[in-house]
């Protein structure tokens, strides 16, 4: 050791001289690109290499022969020989404290995160530890600067959601206004549509704003927030028709989440309005599932009176804007639509989660 000052351990040196390291391992040391420590059975530090020294700051020669725990913050130190020892009784080249937050103990106190790799060396009575040592300080920095930027980017969008969720609300609520203002019966019904596609929207919105996630829906939470609003809008008697969902947790992104919520407005309400005339009681089913391909199904479905052979789905003179959303918002998914008229009546749109 050149000068007590200079010497890492805290608990003095070893009782004998340190074991001179093979010359082969010190010569291959010294080629190695990262600082390179190494140790005896007992703990005791037997070589390192020049990068060792600019890591830990520390001439190599105060380093050899003293404790290895005098490289490793003080809180660390109490449970580093049961791991020495653990390593003893199983060697095998490993990285050393997997899932845990390494440091180096620097001369002058600072700690240096790092990560570090053991390899055995065999020796008389034991093991010999090879430990690489890397100095990850530069990598953490820039962890932290690109976390730093995603929660930016996270508040922003949630800032996003939130406002957009807001106007929604109030565009919402000056069609509502509206509507205390008209009495055709046919413009009334377009206004409160019109309103219910707002709100379905609205709700998109709502959804990604309390969630974790800013940029993807849980779609099966959208349906159940969404299906009794439109059960209650439709509908007087809500013993008459029953609304049953049958779907699983599919995560959307935004993209995918708007339109198909407006798909699924449009179906439901489609067959609250029409497939059960008369007072005619019933039941509506909705399926969310994900099938083969990353894709997912969407699927409405009534026992109702059904869709006559002679109606098309797209109607050019707009009495029927619902459907014809359904039928021009699947090719904005990259989907598809089946239709079955009657026994049941089914609407079933399939198309890929992520685009």
């Amino acid at each position: 050791m050149a000068e007590e000052a200079d010497d890492p351990g805290d608990g003095g040196r070893a009782s004998e001289p340190a074991a001179a390291a093979p010359a082969e391992i010190s010569r291959l040391m010294e080629w190695a690109p990262n600082a390179m420590i190494l140790t005896g059975t007992d703990g005791i530090v037997l070589s390192a290499n020049s990068r060792a020294e600019a890591l830990f700051g520390f001439d190599r020669g105060a380093i050899a022969g003293s404790p290895v725990d005098g490289l490793i913050p003080e809180r660390f130190r109490r449970l580093h020989g049961h791991h020495r020892a653990s390593f003893g009784n199983a060697p095998s080249t490993r990285p050393m404290g997997v899932g845990h937050d390494l440091f180096a103990l620097r001369k002058d106190g600072v700690e240096v995160p790092v990560v570090v790799e053991l390899t055995p060396v065999p020796a008389d009575g034991g093991v010999m530890a090879l430990c690489s040592i890397v100095d990850i300080s530069d990598h953490r920095q820039r962890e932290e600067v690109i976390r730093g930027a995603l929660r930016e980017k996270e508040i922003l969008l949630d800032e996003v959601h939130h406002r957009v969720k807001n106007n929604l609300q109030i565009v919402s609520s000056l069609l509502e206004l509206l509507t205390t203002r008209v009495e055709d019966p046919l413009a009334l019904e377009v206004l409160r549509d019109t309103q219910r596609r707002i709100q379905s929207m609205a709700l998109i919105h709502r959804i990604l704003y309390q969630s974790r996630d800013v940029v993807r829906v849980n779609f099966r939470e959208f349906l159940d927030d969404l299906v009794p609003m439109l059960l209650s809008a439709y509908v007087a008697d809500p013993l008459r028709i029953s609304l049953s969902v049958g779907a699983v947790d599919v995560e959307l992104p935004i993209s995918s989440a708007i339109p198909s919520g407006l798909i699924v407005n449009e179906l439901i309400s489609n067959a609250l309005k029409h497939a059960f005339p008369n007072g005619r009681a019933g039941s509506i089913q909705v399926d969310l599932l994900p099938v083969a391909g990353g894709r997912v199904m969407i699927s409405v479905s009534d026992d109702g009176v059904g869709i006559a052979d002679h109606r098309t789905l797209f109607e050019p003179d707009g009495r029927t804007l619902g459907l014809q959303l359904v039928t021009l918002l699947p090719d904005q998914l990259g989907g598809t639509l089946d239709v079955a008229r009657r026994n049941p009546t089914r609407f079933q749109v399939t198309f890929p989660i992520n685009r």
